[in-house]
């Protein structure tokens, strides 16, 4: 057995303890009791909808909001960058208003998609432990999701015709962006599809960015949120702008 007196070269031991820092930043941390399932709730009527105005139901499965964050820091090529991806989006488009309304919970988001880091430019390849422990981070500690479940988007044309302000309400705080979207409508009105995308930080709704080592490893403040929304008539949805007869 070595004596107490013998200890490792300097360099040996920092490399030793940055190893074992980086391992337990992508591990997950021990599974807690899982909480009961949230119920989506039925999204609430629009402020600004009117009888008479025509609705477009947003279809969730084709359509899908995706959000990148960038690894930073020191230590930046030890971690990955992410994706994440929500394809529960509801809500309603009313063209003639050009007004949306949309909303979706944070604990149905995905992590990490293989096609999603494809089409993102993603290089590294993040094991289904690290995948899990960046999930988990991302729910409890830093996005709060059990007291903030839900993300909600209402937004306006302004002005221009591929510009709109939104309202993005995230984490309990609203913030008001200017959003370019393109949007192409079927001829008959009953079909629509926009798709844009913006940067916005977290530190803008009150989140404190992921970091561990002091911010040695740490998630980039700024986010990349992209979005492609289908919406559609349901002829016999309130709302829908059809006429009783027809």
């Amino acid at each position: 057995m070595p004596s107490q007196n013998h200890r490792l070269p300097a360099n040996i031991r920092t490399t030793l303890l940055l190893a074992c820092a980086v391992l337990a930043s992508c591990t997950p941390l021990p599974p807690a009791p899982a909480p009961a399932p949230t119920a989506p709730a039925a999204m609430p009527a629009p402020a600004w909808q009117r009888q008479g105005v025509q609705l477009l139901h947003i279809a969730p499965e084709e359509s899908l909001l995706t959000i990148t964050v960038r690894r930073g820091g020191a230590l930046a090529r030890l971690g990955h960058d992410h994706v994440v991806a929500s394809r529960t989006l509801q809500g309603v488009v009313a063209p003639a208003l050009g007004r949306t309304q949309f909303q979706f919970l944070l604990d149905q988001m995905s992590v990490d998609e293989e096609s999603l880091r494809q089409a993102a430019g993603l290089t590294t390849t993040p094991s289904a432990d690290a995948i899990a422990g960046t999930r988990h981070n991302m729910l409890v500690r830093v996005l709060e999701a059990e007291r903030y479940p839900w993300v909600r988007i209402d937004a306006r044309r302004a002005g221009k015709q591929d510009v709109f302000e939104a309202d993005i309400t995230l984490h309990g705080v609203t913030r008001t962006v200017q959003l370019p979207v393109r949007i192409e409508q079927a001829a008959d009105g009953r079909r629509l599809q926009a798709s844009g995308s913006l940067l916005l930080k977290q530190s803008d709704f009150g989140i404190v960015p992921f970091a561990v080592l002091g911010g040695a490893m740490a998630v980039q403040d700024q986010m990349e949120l992209a979005f492609r929304i289908t919406a559609r008539q349901e002829l016999n949805a309130p709302g829908s702008g059809a006429s009783p007869g027809r």
